[in-house]
């Protein structure tokens, strides 16, 4: 005897990169595939001292249970930083910590759609937010990405093959997988097509505080003067993944329902964890902390595109992102993607093939998406000359 499932969950496949992971904690198994931060960048000290201050003076109020729209120094701290850094918040809006970024996905599909509704989403997407929506019963409309962010015409007419769709999903800073960010001119335009039909705006920043090249770009959420737009930020890519709190910048209007929806979801963020971010942020710098391991993720970029011009060369082609985790990799459009993807894994090296971010899975795609923050220096030299010398058998 089986049970019988939800028809949303079905027919979804699980995540290839949560998939491919298994096979990276083999001994030896380079891991391209990964979008963990650099273990070096980790505050590891900072977070050992401030825990255990908190468990020694203050044990009773780390493990009871919390307010579901999170600890309030916490809450506070965010939405001055955001202010201060990023020009992010107004009076109209509510920030409410999560655990994880992809909760805020969760919640927000949540509270904005029905089963059947559609999900208007940048073409690749993030694998984890797609799932997300998918589970929810939405369905997917792509649009293309280009060098500067989405496409703005296929947006529009997206727009209009989709009346009623619910909102928009989309990475603006270095985008994964693609690795692009998206320019001022597109954002505006993205979010007048939005104001213009109704839509809300999903903004996923997990990589914005990531830059190694350029100058910062305003968010969306910066430009919202209407209260379209969720924000979503996260501690896991500048103090550590493994402590799962992160937090959304919510219109007012809607924090209510995202409350409710954060009950229903677990009923609060660990407070241990809230409550370390929130004296990390009190005693440390944590301004002076990104700047550093922005330095790290600067010399691993540069090392890997240095290894893919000259292993790679002639076979692989990319656009060198100005910041984030990941490089989006063409091969040649002869190449057949997966079969390269598993001769790789034939060599011990894991990368995520890019078909695993469209909206449709099955359609042709011709891309691999590379990580760098997670490997070692030695590592990246190694895995790229592998990537070179496995090319040579695929070349016509």
């Amino acid at each position: 005897m089986s049970v019988s499932l939800s028809k949303n969950f079905t027919d979804m496949k699980p995540s290839a990169v949560r998939e491919i992971l298994k096979v990276t904690n083999d001994p030896g198994m380079i891991a391209f595939a990964g979008g963990s931060p650099d273990s070096h960048a980790f505050p590891c000290a900072e977070v050992r001292a401030v825990a255990a201050e908190i468990l020694e003076r203050d044990p009773v109020s780390a493990l009871v249970y919390g307010v579901s729209e999170g600890y309030e120094p916490l809450r506070q701290t965010v939405s001055k930083w955001l202010k201060k850094r990023s020009d992010i918040g107004t009076d109209d809006d509510t920030v409410i910590i999560t655990a994880g970024g992809t909760q805020v996905m969760d919640i927000a599909t949540r509270i904005l759609t029905s089963p059947g509704d559609t999900v208007i989403c940048e073409e690749p997407s993030f694998i984890g937010s797609l799932n997300c929506f998918r589970s929810h019963g939405c369905r997917l409309a792509g649009v293309p990405i280009e060098a500067d962010g989405m496409d703005i015409a296929a947006l529009e007419r997206t727009v209009k093959a989709n009346p009623g769709a619910k909102f928009i999903y989309t990475i603006p800073n270095f985008q994964n997988p693609g690795g692009t960010t998206m320019s001022l001119e597109k954002r505006k335009a993205l979010y007048r097509v939005a104001l213009e039909n109704g839509l809300a705006i999903l903004e996923d920043d997990p990589y914005g505080f990531l830059r190694v090249d350029g100058r910062d770009v305003p968010s969306i959420k910066s430009l919202d003067t209407h209260g379209i737009v969720f924000y979503a930020g996260s501690f896991s890519k500048i103090l550590a993944p493994g402590i799962r709190v992160a937090y959304a910048v919510v219109p007012k209007s809607a924090a209510g329902a995202f409350t409710i929806g954060k009950q229903v979801s677990d009923v609060h963020t660990g407070v241990l964890n809230q409550m370390i971010v929130s004296r990390w942020f009190d005693e440390y710098d944590v301004d002076a902390h990104i700047e550093q391991i922005r330095k790290i993720y600067r010399r691993k970029l540069d090392l890997m595109c240095r290894c893919l011009d000259e292993y790679c060369r002639g076979f692989i082609t990319y656009v060198r992102p100005q910041g984030g985790l990941f490089i989006w990799a063409k091969l040649p459009d002869e190449v057949d993607m997966l079969e390269y993807v598993n001769a790789l894994l034939k060599e011990r090296v894991a990368v995520v093939p890019g078909s695993a971010f469209m909206t449709d899975d099955t359609a042709p795609c011709s891309h691999i998406r590379l990580n760098f923050s997670t490997p070692c220096d030695e590592d990246i030299v190694k895995g790229v000359k592998i990537m070179g010398s496995v090319a040579k058998r695929f070349k016509k």
